[in-house]
């Protein structure tokens, strides 16, 4: 499992600017108000040619404590439902 240095969930947030599915996403992940739970890293994959090649136009991507979780289109409901899970995770180590 992978969390940031703060103790909070870890959620890298892969989109490029323009994207209108990205601009829908973001609104949907603030409008779950979990901001507290979880430490926000976005990621724009034209800034990085392997990210391009990874991801293209398969964008957005939301990978929630280094596990991809959402891809294209999420709800409030459920990224708040993903992130209240995680966050019930961290600190607790790998399942086993």
């Amino acid at each position: 499992m992978v969390e940031s240095k703060t103790g909070r969930v870890s959620v890298k947030f892969f989109t490029r600017p323009g994207c209108h599915l990205c601009d829908g996403a973001r609104r949907e992940m603030l409008e779950a108000a979990v901001g507290a739970l979880y430490e926000l890293q976005e990621i724009d994959i034209d800034s990085d040619p392997d990210l391009v090649r990874r991801f293209g136009w398969d964008i957005p991507v939301v990978m929630i404590n280094g596990l991809v979780v959402f891809k294209h289109r999420l709800t409030r409901g459920d990224f708040r439902r993903e992130i209240q899970h995680a966050s019930s995770l961290v600190g607790r180590g790998p399942r086993g």
